[in-house]
């Protein structure tokens, strides 16, 4: 089982969505849920690639997933996407609010 990285969650979700077929991946499922073999056909690659990016999103919580008899399905969790870019924006605008800055024009150099 892959473990997450101690970084903030944003900064690893949107590196789980940085990468182009992972990224591919989210916008089919955004259109509905996909069992892999349907993601398979449709990406254009191999049951081990599309797995291994799957359980990535899974494991920054883009996506969950379901087994159904022989088949796992995939869901978009939209909830997370939703507020994905609210806490960019909070965490871009607020990460150094404590930071002083000594030259008096408020510059560092």
């Amino acid at each position: 089982m892959l473990t997450l990285p101690t970084e903030p969650l944003t900064l690893t979700r949107l590196k789980a969505l940085a990468h182009d077929l992972r990224y591919e991946i989210v916008c089919l499922l955004a259109q509905r849920e996909l069992c892999v073999c349907e993601l398979e056909k449709l990406l254009e690659h191999g049951q081990s690639k599309v797995s291994y990016h799957l359980n990535l999103l899974k494991e920054a919580g883009i996506i969950s997933g379901e087994q159904r008899g022989k088949n796992s399905f995939y869901r978009l969790e939209r909830e997370t996407l939703y507020t994905l870019g609210g806490e960019l924006l909070s965490d871009v605008l607020h990460r150094f609010d404590t930071l002083e800055l000594t030259h008096p024009d408020n510059s560092i150099c």
